[in-house]
């Protein structure tokens, strides 16, 4: 049986990859991530992957090897980057995520609007990457390993 990841997916700048660092407790350089990057508890998708509704089905077929798939939206964005129900696709848990907190707040709604939209249910991880705010609590969430409380498999 293949080893389960948590597959990252958001739009282009979302902070995929500098999360996808925290969860790996990876230290080194920032890469732009070209190509899906399987890491040692993660899969880094390319935004690629969601900007073009016909690699969809490739991220259907990427799902297959995670546990988990966090869906990221930014908060300094108000574009819309996920289709109605996209959270549906998949046959693991959704988690929303919402990056970029300490900057634009008055855009809150409106990213928690598009996690809703999706079809991915609460509660949403809110994240900071430059202030250290709520990469704790999304780990614990998924690496929990008590029995009926979530965590990786």
């Amino acid at each position: 049986m293949r080893k389960k990841r948590i597959m990252i997916v958001g739009p282009k700048n979302s902070g995929k990859t500098t999360l996808v660092n925290q969860i790996n407790n990876y230290k080194g350089k920032l890469k732009k991530t070209p190509d899906v990057i399987y890491g040692e508890k993660t899969i880094d998708v390319p935004s690629a992957y969601i900007e073009n509704s016909w690699m969809y089905k490739h991220l259907i077929a990427l799902s297959q090897d995670a546990s988990y798939i966090i869906l990221l939206v930014d908060q300094t964005s108000k574009e819309k980057i996920y289709s109605p129900g996209f959270a549906k696709a998949f046959n693991c848990p959704v988690i929303g995520a919402i990056t970029k907190i300490d900057l634009m707040k008055e855009n809150e709604d409106i990213a928690i609007n598009l996690l809703k939209e999706a079809g991915v249910l609460e509660p949403y991880f809110k994240i900071s990457t430059e202030m250290g705010i709520g990469i704790e609590e999304l780990k614990k969430h998924l690496f929990l390993k008590e029995e009926g409380k979530g965590g990786l498999i």
